[in-house]
């Protein structure tokens, strides 16, 4: 007897000409294994120069090359901060940006926009990271950790994130990370890093519509093949790309794919929210559901008729403005700001 496929869950009216014009942005170019250079090179064109996203905010930025893991690159990532921090003054929180793009895609001016809005109404100091893109990088790490050179790159951003918190005028007790889609698996997988080995303590892990596990097998998965921002043939696309002849393995490493961890107990508070009409909304409801079953602080977000990145394309609507003001309490609790 066949299965079939699940109806998707119908978008929030509201949020459809925002869907519709990032659709347009993108179409002609579908993601595939032999047009993952042409998309780079596309979505690289749609997103703004740090100078044009930080005209008419207070932030002053400023880029830096860190120490990447042992045996790897370099890393290059733009700091941002509040105009006029005063490093010797109360320390206050840092955040890791980790940018999306399904870790195929992407530069880390993908994220900096959540930086400046951090630092414009939190007083916060950011850190944007670049990070190695697939398939390039996924031999990087050896046979046994492949697709894990994109966490490792993030998890040496957080350690000189962290180094360097006097120098950045930052509080090391309430550090961050944050990511959405890819980079919302990748704050998991620095998530995981840091507890297994001793790293920072992170006061929290922000998980916007992650990019959690490579099976790709959910009903959400089934819902939104061949429709939507990210559908389940981009997944697929991407997942090959990031663990190539190892996907699906027993062995894939829980830093490539965090739903792959066998254990999630010791983690910082999670926030994870997600769409209820999109790829990643079972896998997300899923791991956050396991977060609890190992005794972990998290706090979910099903938004209903919300498609993969809702609140950033469609930040005008009803259901947009309360993901943002959900999210928005959970970092001011989390980081015990005002």
């Amino acid at each position: 007897m066949t299965t079939a496929t699940p109806l998707p869950v119908p978008y929030d009216p509201e949020l459809e000409p925002g869907l519709a014009a990032f659709l347009e942005q993108v179409e002609g170019i579908p993601l595939r294994a032999d047009t993952i250079l042409a998309n780079r090179a596309h979505f690289a064109s749609l997103i703004p120069s740090m100078e044009q996203q930080a005209a008419g905010w207070a932030v002053e930025w400023e880029d830096r090359v860190v120490p990447g893991p042992q045996g790897g690159p370099d890393v290059t990532v733009t700091v941002v901060r509040p105009a006029g921090h005063d490093p010797s003054s109360l320390p206050v929180p840092g955040v890791l940006g980790i940018h999306g793009g399904g870790q195929v895609l992407g530069t880390r001016f993908f994220g900096t926009g959540e930086l400046i809005d951090l630092a414009v109404r939190h007083g916060m100091v950011g850190v944007a990271v670049e990070y190695r893109l697939h398939p390039e990088a996924q031999e990087a790490m050896g046979p046994h950790a492949r697709g894990t050179a994109a966490a490792e790159d993030c998890y040496a951003a957080l350690l000189w994130l962290a180094d360097h918190a006097a120098e950045l005028g930052v509080d090391p007790d309430r550090l961050l990370v944050s990511g959405a889609s890819a980079g919302g698996g990748l704050s998991a997988a620095v998530a995981l890093l840091a507890r297994d080995r001793g790293g920072p303590r992170l006061a929290g892990q922000l998980l916007n519509c992650p990019m959690l596990d490579d099976r790709n097998d959910t009903p959400s998965s089934r819902q939104y093949d061949g429709i939507g921002a990210w559908d389940r043939t981009n997944n697929d696309t991407a997942w090959d790309a990031i663990l190539g002849p190892d996907r699906f393995a027993a062995h894939v490493s829980p830093y490539a794919v965090p739903a792959r961890a066998s254990d999630l107990s010791g983690l910082p508070p999670a926030y994870v929210e997600v769409g209820a009409a999109e790829v990643f909304r079972d896998e997300a409801v899923a791991y956050a559901s396991r977060l609890w079953a190992a005794g972990g602080a998290a706090e979910l977000h099903v938004w209903s008729g919300g498609y993969h990145g809702f609140s950033g394309a469609s930040p005008d609507a009803a259901v947009s403005r309360a993901a943002l003001d959900a999210r928005d309490s959970w970092v001011r609790r989390v980081l015990r700001l005002p």
